[in-house]
């Protein structure tokens, strides 16, 4: 079996999540949206998925899973699809000293 972590959408992210129209491929995740919960064990995601349906520690739609390999699956109303965490872009350091020369 193959331990699986859950992620769980925060409720101050879950109205906004819910009313996003859905977009097919990776979705990109912010880990300040997320609260960590339960590692569970599992033959694989959807099984995990079913053995939670209908109890109090269901996954609900945007919800994550982390797959043992660090991999993970965003719960949609259409099943579990490939989530990334988002990384922000590093942005180039500016140079802001200020010539001696100019002036002189």
């Amino acid at each position: 079996m193959a331990s699986f972590k859950i992620h769980r959408l925060k409720d101050s992210a879950a109205a906004s999540f819910r009313w996003a129209p859905h977009t097919s491929g990776s979705a990109s995740v912010k880990q300040k949206d997320y609260e960590p919960g339960d590692e569970r064990e599992a033959l694989s995601a959807y099984a995990l998925f079913n053995e939670l349906r209908g109890t109090p520690e269901e996954l609900r739609v945007g919800d994550l899973l982390e797959l043992p390999d660090g991999s993970l699956r965003i719960f949609k109303y259409v099943g579990l699809e490939e989530a990334a965490w988002f990384i922000p872009p590093v942005r180039p350091e500016q140079n802001l000293e200020v010539s001696s020369s100019a002036g002189a």
